[in-house]
This record gives structure tokens, C-alpha cells and sequence, in this order.
């Protein structure tokens, strides 16, 4: 049985359909667990992001500058394992991957392994407009950044004292795993997403990361890699995922939503449980996902404990959701 069903047909009345969806990282995200702080601040921030993407598309503008807009506010917060609060790789350094695409041009952008840039959703956007190329990484990345006048940070301003935590606890237990092979690495819940409808009827998506703690060698996850982790196109719908990005490679997830949708003819929310609840997780990887269809019709699947996820309507009614529960 999935553990999450779509959202109910009832939430997105034809009359208000959902204009924006965004995601903030699947996970082990457990109610007795979480304290109220935490929950509060993951809700209000969720909102917020919401309300900025909306704000967006209610003065007419393109699906793509919604997307932005939410992402942005998530890269700022150190709820989410984005931007400033990401997650740490296995020197003490936050490394960030991001990707953008859209659904009227199938054009789309992406950056990995940024240690410098605030908001590296805005970069991605940046190599997809003012590049010829889809995907710049590490220091190429950042010099083109700096052509574009992106805003440029120390490393530093990115670390939070959680994330130094973090990482300390999964290096000492992975010294105390010693011969286990390669290094111990975790999944943590953050990876921030969103796919708005604007009202032109074009959709857009994006999707923006740190990755996974104690990440080496110079590890790219899939929130980069368009096909993988974001997909929009017009004729279909608009997908941001979250999870085990190396599964999430190999299975060309929010691809294969696409694909379900435009070759087998089924609606998006169908293929998108088909997708996290069938395919996913025949595979072993864990996660979810968040997609949108021209219609406003919405879907977020996932199979782990929990899942940080919103949408927002035309009329601007909001929903903010994080354990599986309040799908029932």
C-alpha cells in the first residue's frame, strides 16, 4: 500500500486551482520527534515561501520568477538543507546544486558544487539565460556567477552550528564503523523545490540543495541534473523531487513523470505515485516529489516518514503540510 495517497481531488477545486507547490525535503520527519519550535518554524517558513511565489504570480508574471521567489526564501532559512543552513560535506564546507527548467521552452539551467554564491537557484537561472550551456560546476561556475553579478558570500555565512553538529555526529560514528567501505554519508530532509503555474498557463520548476552530509570526492546529487530532479514541460506538467539523489540519477525521476504522463496518458498525479510508491521504491531509494499540471491539479507522493510541502491556489488559499497524516 503507498504509504501517501495524491491529494485529494477535493483540494483543488476546478474553479481555484493550485498555482504554485513547493516541497522543503523528504525525510524521517517523525511528530513525536519534532519539537514545537521546529515545527513552527518549518510551517511559517513554508508559508512564506508560498505567499512570495504567489505574490509573483498574481502581478502576471512568468511561472519561472515564482519559482524563484519561493526557492530564494528557503535558500535564506536555515530550516531547510538549502543555501544557508545546507548541510556540510565531509571537509566543514557547504557545497550547493541547483537546476531550473521551463515548461514552455524547454530551456533549463543548473550549477553544482557552488561554495560562494547566496542563491544559487538564481545561478541556475543565469547559466540557462546568459550561457549557451545547461550545466557549469564548481570554481566555472562561480567565475561565471561573478559576470553576472550574482551575490557572492564567504563559505562561513552558509554553516550553522546544527550543521556542525550534524556532521560531527555522522563522522564519529563513522569512525566507530571503521572498515565499513567508503564513507558513511546521510540523507538529511531540506532539499527545497517548487513548480508554479503562471497565468499565461506555462509552468515552471526548480530545485536547489546541499546535498548529503559528509559528502567527499566532489559527490553531485540530482538536484542539478534536469530529468532527474526537475522537469517542466507544458503539454505535461512541472516536477521538483527530493530523496537519495543517486537513485533519483539512475531512475530519471521527475523525467519518467513526464513520460507517463505524455506516453501513457495518465494524469499527473497517477504517474506520480506510480513513479515514488512503484518504481522508487522497487529500486530501494526513498524520497518524493512534487508536480503540477497545467490544469492546477497537484501531487506530492513520497515514501518516507514525512515530507515539508505546500501549495497555494489561485485565490490564494494555503496548505502546509509535513507528516503523512494530514493527507488522510
Amino acid at each position: 500500500m503507498p504509504l501517501l495517497a495524491a491529494v485529494p481531488a477535493a483540494a483543488q477545486p476546478s474553479d481555484d486551482p493550485v498555482v504554485l507547490v513547493i516541497h522543503g525535503g523528504a525525510g524521517s520527519i517523525v511528530r513525536a520527534q519534532m519539537t514545537p519550535e521546529r515545527e513552527t518554524a518549518a510551517r511559517t517558513a513554508l508559508e512564506a515561501a508560498l505567499r512570495a511565489g504567489h505574490g509573483v504570480l498574481t502581478e502576471g508574471r512568468p511561472a519561472l520568477d515564482a519559482v524563484l521567489a519561493a526557492i530564494e526564501l528557503m535558500e535564506d532559512d536555515p530550516t531547510f538543507n538549502a543555501g544557508r543552513g545546507a548541510v556540510l560535506a565531509a571537509d566543514g564546507t557547504a557545497r550547493h546544486d541547483a537546476s531550473v527548467m521551463e515548461g514552455a521552452t524547454g530551456r533549463a539551467g543548473a550549477s553544482a558544487g557552488t561554495m560562494h554564491v547566496r542563491h544559487p537557484i538564481r545561478l541556475a537561472r543565469a547559466v540557462m539565460e546568459h550561457s549557451p550551456h545547461v550545466l557549469l560546476t564548481g570554481e566555472g561556475a562561480e567565475e561565471f556567477a561573478m559576470t553576472q553579478g550574482l551575490e557572492l558570500v564567504p563559505n562561513e555565512w552558509f554553516v550553522t552550528e546544527r550543521r556542525r553538529e550534524e556532521l560531527e555526529r555522522v563522522q564519529r560514528r563513522e569512525r566507530e564503523a571503521q572498515g565499513e567501505a567508503g564513507p558513511r554519508l546521510e540523507q538529511m530532509t531540506g532539499t527545497v523545490g517548487a513548480v508554479a503555474l503562471d497565468q499565461a498557463g506555462h509552468l515552471a520548476a526548480g530545485t536547489s540543495t546541499g546535498g548529503m552530509t559528509n559528502k567527499r570526492w566532489g559527490r553531485v546529487g540530482d538536484s542539478p541534473i534536469i530529468g532527474a530532479a526537475t522537469w517542466a514541460d507544458d503539454a505535461t506538467c512541472g516536477v521538483s523531487t527530493t530523496g537519495h539523489g543517486e537513485f533519483f540519477i539512475r531512475l530519471a525521476v521527475a523525467h519518467d513523470v513526464h513520460a507517463r504522463v505524455k506516453y501513457l496518458g495518465e494524469p499527473c498525479a497517477q504517474a506520480a505515485q506510480a513513479v515514488i510508491h512503484e518504481t522508487l521504491q522497487a529500486a530501494g531509494g526513498t524520497g518524493g516529489l512534487i508536480a503540477l499540471d497545467r490544469e492546477g491539479r497537484v501531487a506530492m507522493p513520497f515514501n518516507t516518514g514525512g515530507m515539508y510541502r505546500g501549495f497555494i491556489t489561485r485565490s490564494g488559499a494555503v496548505t502546509v503540510r509535513l507528516y503523512p497524516d494530514e493527507d488522510e
